[in-house]
């Protein structure tokens, strides 16, 4: 499928599509979207089938989705991963995929997505770190809701089982309410982490992931037309690197345009970035901060969602209210019909 071909809307024309709400029994499958699935990483995705066996859903492993299968750093070649992903698509008894883990993998099938079989049969496709590619990709070519939320193995399988019981717990009302009722998720639970990095209040359509895939999808065909940056709500996160990389990251944006665009922002929890928080290092704030001058838009830090940690969702697409100066982040609109 060429990128002319897989063009469904107009990119002048931004919608949202919603996929349907899940009934008791639909069936989830858990896909191997990117990375492969290590040995000793089994048991986590027992306990990811079992979470969501716990919410009511039929659950089976997508194919490609082999302890010890890999090639090089992912589970398959792009062609192979995007053919079992369309199959999905294109299967009516699958109602939700959940990706099994991150990677390095979906840059290299964006353009063989079949986007006709999203637009006849939406569906939640929940994941976030190297999937955030196909909620970009997939909300820019189609209005399709992604769901940036917690991946199979290392989130459902292994930091809510880490997690306090009644965080679980917590998670688990999110996450069903999240797939299956169409009223607004409401209110997400703040917590003492939350940072006002700059007050103020904004209202828009959330928008990001990945702070190098958001980068990286903007380089290609699958970039985000620019008015979906409108008035929106830009989340991110990352992992790994170096501070000067987030800082970097910030000023592609700034030079693409989008920090002039947005009405907000929310970031996540840094995991593992050299350069933050030694003395003489700055803050994440300060380099968030100098990036964007005098441009003022409300900024919320140290948001639990992305890698360091059980992942409040964040749904591209779906319009949230902020208030940074109250630490509040509330969904206006459902994230599904």
């Amino acid at each position: 499928m060429t990128p002319e071909e897989a063009t469904v809307i107009d990119d002048a024309a931004p919608r949202v599509l919603r996929p349907r709400a899940l009934r008791p029994t639909d069936l989830v499958v858990v896909a191997a979207l990117s990375g492969p699935l290590h040995a000793e990483y089994e048991p986590d995705l027992e306990r990811a089938e079992a979470v969501l066996r716990g919410m009511g859903f039929r659950v089976r492993r997508a194919p490609l989705l082999q302890a010890g299968r890999h090639r090089w750093w992912s589970v398959a070649r792009p062609d192979e991963i995007a053919d079992e992903l369309n199959g999905l698509l294109r299967d009516p008894e699958v109602r939700a995929i959940v990706g099994h883990d991150g990677g390095q993998t979906v840059l290299g099938y964006l353009d063989r997505i079949d986007t006709a079989a999203v637009v006849a049969d939406p569906k939640p496709i929940l994941g976030y770190s190297d999937i955030s590619l196909l909620h970009l990709a997939l909300y820019g070519r189609t209005g399709l809701v992604g769901f940036h939320a917690d991946l199979a193995t290392p989130g459902l399988g292994a930091a809510w089982a880490a997690a306090p019981a009644g965080r679980r717990a917590e998670l688990e009302r999110l996450y069903r309410k999240l797939l299956t009722d169409p009223a607004p998720l409401g209110a997400l639970p703040a917590s003492p982490a939350w940072e006002c990095w700059r007050p103020g209040r904004a209202e828009g359509p959330l928008v990001g992931g990945v702070i190098n895939r958001i980068a990286l999808n903007q380089a290609t065909a699958y970039a985000l037309p620019p008015e979906r940056f409108d008035g929106a709500v830009l989340f991110w996160e990352e992992i790994g690197g170096r501070a000067a990389y987030l800082w970097s990251y910030l000023h592609v944006l700034r030079h693409a345009g989008i920090l002039d665009r947005i009405a907000g922002m929310v970031v996540g929890i840094p995991l593992a970035i050299d350069g933050l928080g030694a003395p003489g290092d700055p803050a994440l704030s300060e380099i968030v901060l100098d990036v964007l001058g005098d441009r003022d838009i409300p900024v919320l830090g140290n948001v639990e969602f992305g890698h360091a940690g059980p992942n409040l969702p964040m749904p591209v697409g779906v319009r949230a209210a902020l208030d940074a100066g109250r630490r509040t982040l509330e969904l206006l609109e459902s994230a599904v019909t």
